[in-house]
């Protein structure tokens, strides 16, 4: 009886691969969401908000194929790939929260207004943690193991 991908690996060696299979749909998705945005802010001619909600949505579709036909091609989804994508992109928002409170912490409430301290509170500080939110929301709740810790409710 075949359990996917992991199977045979010990679990630290699993938990390596996943990390490394979502680093590289994550990198697909960032160069896509950058390319997309330089291009629709330029010869595309849109403006700088809906480059960015096209060229995100475009990053999300990316990172969600990467995983669900690469990282985690070996668990069957426990709702519809439609379901499936919805609760993802809920994650990737989050995640674009997360770094939005970084930089607003660092330059409003802390008062780091330079553009080297936003850099480092939005793309570095944020980034990280926004990562490993998506992470771990995209392992548990979108790609969990039916029977895993995710609640009930999401596999409904």
């Amino acid at each position: 009886m075949k359990r996917g991908p992991f199977a045979s690996r010990t679990p630290r060696s699993a938990l390596r691969s996943e990390i490394l299979g979502f680093a590289v749909a994550g990198a697909a998705a960032y160069a896509t969401d950058l390319g997309l945005f330089i291009w629709l802010r330029g010869p595309g001619g849109f403006g700088p908000l809906t480059a960015k909600a096209l060229s995100f949505l475009a990053g999300c579709t990316v990172a969600y194929a990467g995983n669900a036909l690469g990282t985690y091609r070996g668990r069957a989804p426990a709702v519809s790939r439609a379901r499936q994508y919805g609760i993802f992109l809920a994650f990737n928002v989050a995640g674009a929260l997360v770094q939005l409170l970084c930089l607003a912490l660092s330059h409003y409430v802390l008062g780091f207004t330079g553009p080297r301290a936003d850099v480092i509170s939005g793309a570095g500080i944020g980034m990280a943690l926004a990562t490993a939110l998506r992470f771990w929301g995209t392992r548990t709740f979108v790609f969990g193991r039916s029977g895993s810790s995710a609640p009930q409710e999401w596999a409904r």
